[in-house]
C-alpha cells in the first residue's frame, strides 16, 4: 500500500485493489477518505493504515458499495478511528452497513453521521441534546415490558439488588426526608397560625398542618429530597456502567439492562415509600406542635385531638398514592439519564444533573396534575 504525502497533488490510487474489490485512499478538501468497495475480507490488513494527515482536518469512511466484512475488518475500522481521533481528526462514516455501524459503536466507536448534502460536518457545531420525548416514551416503554415480563414470572430480579437498594432508598435517606418534613411542618404551623389569628381560629391550626402534611407536603417533600439524592445516584451510577461498557456487555450476554438494573431500583424506591411517607408527615405534625402550643396559645390536648380528628382515610391513601407517584419519577428520571449517557466523566456530570432537573420537573408537573384530578373528583 502506498502513501500520499499531503505536500503532492492529490490522488485517487492510494490503494490496494483486487479486480471490483478495492479500499482506497483519496486525498482531498482538507480530509482523507477512505473508500471501500466489494469484498474486503481478502484484502491485505495495510489498507487500515493512516496516511499522513498533516494539514488534514476530518477522516471520512465511505462503504456505499461494501458487499461484504467480517469481524477483522471491524477491528481495523475501529483501530483506524481511535487512531485518527488521537491525532485529532473528525471521523465520519458514511453508507457502511448497519450491522457494521452496530458493531462499531458497541465496541465504543461513536460513528459521526454523515450531513444530507455530503458537507462535512461543523467541529462548532453545539453537542447534541440529552433524551428527548422519543426516547423517554420509549425508555417507559422498556420498563413496562419488562416489569410485565417480571409479574408472568418470565424474567427475574435478583433479591440481592433489591435488598441493597432498599437500604440506599431507606434507612439512608430517612433522616434528611424527616428533617425537611419536620421544617416544613414547622413553617407551615407558623404561616397558618399568623392567617388563622387574624379571625381568632388558631384552634384550627392543627387541621391545616395535618391535612397539609398528610395529602400534599410529606409526599412531596420526600420526591424532593429522593430526587437530590437517589435520582443523582442512580444517573451517576448507570453513566458510570455506561462510559465503562458495563451495560453494552450486557447486552452482549443477552441480559435485559432495564430488568436487570432499572427494576430493582424503581421496586426498591416504591417499596420504601410508604415509610418515607408516614414518617415525613409524623415529624411535621410534631414539629409543628411547639409552635401552636407556644406561639398561639393552643393547649397540647386541644392540638393532638384536632390531629386526631383531621386524619382521614381519603388524605392518608390520596398522600401514599402521590408520594409513590414522585419517587417512581424520581427513580424512572434518574434511571433513564443513566442510561442515556455519553462515555466519559463529563457525560455522566451531566446525566447526574439532567436526572434531578428532570426529576423534579416531573414531580411538580404530577403534583399539579394529581391536585387537580383529585379535586375535580370531589376528593
Amino acid at each position: 500500500m502506498h502513501h500520499r504525502r499531503m505536500s503532492e497533488p492529490p490522488s485517487t490510487d492510494v490503494a490496494a485493489h483486487a479486480g471490483e474489490v478495492a479500499a482506497q485512499w483519496r486525498d482531498g478538501s482538507g480530509c482523507w477518505t477512505l473508500s471501500l468497495r466489494g469484498d474486503v475480507r481478502s484484502l491485505p490488513a495495510a489498507w487500515a493504515r493512516l496516511p499522513d494527515v498533516a494539514g488534514c482536518a476530518a477522516l471520512v469512511v465511505e462503504g456505499h458499495e461494501l458487499l461484504a466484512w467480517d469481524a477483522a475488518t471491524a477491528a481495523r475500522l475501529w483501530a483506524l478511528d481511535r487512531e485518527a481521533r488521537a491525532r485529532g481528526l473528525e471521523v465520519v462514516h458514511q453508507g457502511l452497513p448497519e450491522g457494521l455501524v452496530a458493531l462499531l459503536a458497541l465496541a465504543g466507536t461513536a460513528p459521526v453521521p454523515a450531513p444530507a448534502d455530503g458537507t462535512r460536518p461543523d467541529e462548532s457545531a453545539a453537542p447534541s441534546p440529552g433524551p428527548g420525548a422519543g426516547h423517554t416514551l420509549a425508555f417507559l416503554g422498556a420498563v413496562l415490558i419488562a416489569t410485565g415480563r417480571w409479574l408472568r414470572g418470565r424474567s427475574t430480579v435478583r433479591l440481592a439488588d433489591v435488598v441493597e437498594q432498599l437500604d440506599h432508598c431507606g434507612p439512608r435517606s430517612l433522616p434528611i426526608v424527616v428533617l425537611c418534613c419536620a421544617l416544613v411542618g414547622l413553617m407551615l404551623a407558623y404561616m397558618g397560625g399568623a392567617q388563622l389569628g387574624r379571625i381568632g381560629a388558631q384552634g384550627f391550626l392543627a387541621d391545616v398542618v395535618t391535612v397539609g402534611m398528610l395529602r400534599e407536603l410529606a409526599g412531596l417533600m420526600a420526591g424532593v429530597m429522593l430526587a437530590g439524592r437517589i435520582g443523582a445516584a442512580f444517573a451517576a451510577q448507570l453513566g458510570t456502567m455506561q462510559a465503562g461498557e458495563e451495560i453494552d456487555a450486557l447486552r452482549v450476554l443477552g441480559v435485559d439492562p432495564v430488568a436487570h438494573l432499572v427494576l430493582p431500583r424503581l421496586l426498591a424506591l416504591l417499596a420504601m415509600a410508604p415509610a418515607l411517607y408516614a414518617f415525613g408527615a409524623l415529624a411535621g405534625i410534631i414539629a409543628a406542635w411547639p409552635a401552636a402550643t407556644l406561639a398561639y396559645g393552643v393547649t397540647s390536648a386541644e392540638y393532638w385531638a384536632q390531629v386526631a380528628r383531621a386524619v382521614t382515610a381519603t388524605d392518608l391513601w390520596i398522600g401514599l398514592f402521590k408520594c409513590m407517584v414522585y419517587v417512581a419519577l424520581v427513580a424512572l428520571a434518574g434511571c433513564q439519564e443513566g442510561l442515556a449517557a455519553g462515555r466519559g466523566a463529563t457525560a455522566v456530570g451531566a446525566a447526574t444533573t439532567a436526572a434531578v432537573v428532570k426529576g423534579l420537573v416531573w414531580i411538580v408537573a404530577a403534583a399539579c396534575a394529581t391536585t387537580v384530578v383529585f379535586t375535580a373528583l370531589g376528593y
